[in-house]
């Protein structure tokens, strides 16, 4: 009756259709060869077909109908041609310019939708489910003149060849492994890139890439259009970059993908940025920030008002800083409202505004209606311009907490950055709380991890970065992953957070105030306390969270 005869079994006995004893019963009397459980339920009369399909569609989100072979009308074969309907194993109810209704002739053959909207040049499809009966009929009046008339399962013909040449199922499969593989490894990127003789897949894993097995070059055009489909873009534009989003479930995890194509002189390069919704959960702790850090950031984000700004190049976790920051103020007496571009995550309780500069929605405009609301706290995705600069500037004097991102080296330059985007001093003195600037080390795995005595090498390293700090002593041991099954070999696992915190005090607001340069800045700061991203990884690196490798791959640019 369908393709997959045992688990609609299965699904019915779970909806308290069918009892064990009934499945078993009908399991032992089977006859013919080709006959299934399910074949025997339905004609001794334990099922019917409507509660079968209905149980189906209801389980899949589709709507179950009766259809009319008499009220469908013959000019929707111009869109679903014979051939189309005996591969696909659908019949067209319904076509519009845009979209078009489809019931589906295997009840379990609804993975042909996605490979039809590539067909049919990415129209809307809505798939419905109809009794055996009344698809023949309408495929009898349809094509009997085309061949067709006799109805197939894609189970039946075509999967076979579907195999060989990438099409459909195939490639449907073969795409969804990709998806699904990276999040089992806890990929954060995705990269599909086509080479002059391979089509390479690489996993971007705790901020590392890592090559995959490759799929066959053959199947490159297939698969990329298949991503394209997932993600809404135009299959049939190939010249220009396009930007998409695929919103899947594994698991039980709901997972959002961001979705970037380029151009390239081998074909098109996919990069798919896994969102995790889970990440919304982590609290400061598991940032990395080391007790003291902790207790000023905490003290920070809990002010009444003024600016704080989390800097760093892309990729070093600014917005899961920021996300984190706002789970742990969010509080029912507070209203909170950000604007962001895009929006990466639905945050429950917050009021988030998406960017859309097609309609003059840019940040500033964005800022200076939010404001109207009478927000408490406001998030910023990023600061990108003196206008967007001041109004933020304003709304700190003004008695609101405002967070935003900024791209700079080490945290005492957002001062510096400001400036030069226009700001006047005497706002960022007056508005300015703290900058923090942050980045990414891999994680010592904790499963294979095992101390050592550093090198003569690596204390010539440390006994160096150590002379000019009087935060960081030499350890006398260090940790390292020898490498295992759970960190995939690689002797890291995760990744934590090394930080700079910069806090305005009297002092620095008068240095801003006077226009002072970033190295007096820092200088104050260090004798304020300030540890660097650098000395912050050392004592990160003797704890044993991560190794000095991390530290220094990621600090090359930290002076003292």
């Amino acid at each position: 009756m369908t393709s997959n005869d045992e688990y609609v079994v299965q699904l019915l006995t779970e909806r308290g259709y069918l009892t064990a004893e009934q499945v078993e019963a009908a399991a032992t009397s089977m006859k013919a060869d080709n006959e299934t459980t399910l074949d025997v339920l339905v004609a001794g009369g334990a099922l019917d077909e409507d509660t079968v399909l209905g149980t189906i569609a209801d389980q899949f989100g589709l709507k179950y109908c009766h259809i009319d072979a008499d009220a469908i009308k013959e000019d929707v074969t111009t869109v679903v041609t014979a051939e189309i309907s005996k591969r696909y194993g659908v019949v067209p109810v319904i076509v519009t310019d845009d979209s078009i209704t489809v019931a589906l002739i295997d009840p379990m053959g609804y993975d042909a939708i996605d490979s039809l909207r590539y067909v049919l040049h990415g129209r809307d499809i809505d798939a419905v489910l109809c009794p055996l009966a009344e698809a023949k009929a309408v495929q009898a009046k349809l094509y009997a003149d085309s061949g067709a008339a006799d109805v197939t399962t894609r189970d039946e013909e075509g999967l076979g060849d579907d195999v060989a040449t990438g099409d459909d199922s195939a490639v449907i499969k073969l795409a969804n492994m990709i998806i699904t593989t990276a999040i089992k490894m806890k990929a954060s990127d995705i990269h599909i890139e086509p080479m002059e003789k391979e089509f390479r897949v690489r996993y971007r894993i705790d901020g590392a890439l890592r090559k995959m097995d490759s799929p066959p070059k053959r199947l490159q055009g297939a698969i990329l259009s298949r991503f394209k489909i997932m993600s809404k873009m135009k299959i049939s534009e190939k010249r220009i970059p396009q930007d998409g989003r695929i919103q899947i479930s594994v698991g039980g995890k709901d997972l959002d993908l961001r979705v970037s194509s380029v151009p390239t002189n081998h074909g098109e390069s996919i990069v798919m940025r896994i969102l995790d919704k889970s990440n919304l959960s982590l609290g400061l702790p598991q940032l990395g920030f080391l007790s003291d850090d902790q207790t000023t950031f905490e003290r920070l984000i809990k002010l009444p008002d003024g600016v704080v700004l989390v800097t760093g190049p892309t990729g070093s976790g600014k917005t899961t800083t920021l996300y984190a920051c706002l789970g742990q103020i969010n509080t029912p007496d507070k209203k909170l409202i950000t604007v962001e571009d895009p929006v990466e995550y639905q945050m429950s309780g917050i009021n988030q505004v998406q960017v859309n500069k097609d309609v003059g929605l840019d940040f500033s405009a964005a800022l200076r209606s939010i404001l109207r609301q009478a927000p408490n706290i406001v998030m910023i995705g990023e600061i990108r311009d003196a206008e967007t600069a001041d109004i933020a500037m304003e709304a700190a004097l003004t008695g609101h907490l405002v967070f935003s991102t900024l791209h700079t080296n080490d945290a005492p330059s957002a001062v510096t950055r400001l400036l030069d985007i226009g700001v006047k001093p005497f706002l960022v003195a007056s508005a300015l709380r703290a900058a923090m600037a942050q980045r990414l080390v891999r994680a010592i795995c904790e499963k294979c991890k095992e101390s050592y005595t550093p090198t003569d090498r690596e204390m010539k390293m440390l006994t160096g970065l150590a002379s000019g700090s009087k935060n960081v002593q030499v350890p006398d041991h260090m940790y390292h992953g020898v490498g295992c099954d759970k960190c995939g070999k690689s002797g890291y696992k995760g990744r934590k957070g090394i930080f700079e915190i910069f806090k305005v005090d009297d002092t620095i607001q008068r240095l801003i105030f006077d226009h002072a340069p970033a190295t007096l800045l820092r200088q104050r700061a260090r004798e304020m306390g300030m540890r660097t991203l650098r000395e912050d990884g050392m004592l990160k690196v003797a704890s044993g969270m991560t190794s000095l490798s991390e530290v220094l791959r990621v600090t090359m640019g930290d002076a003292d």
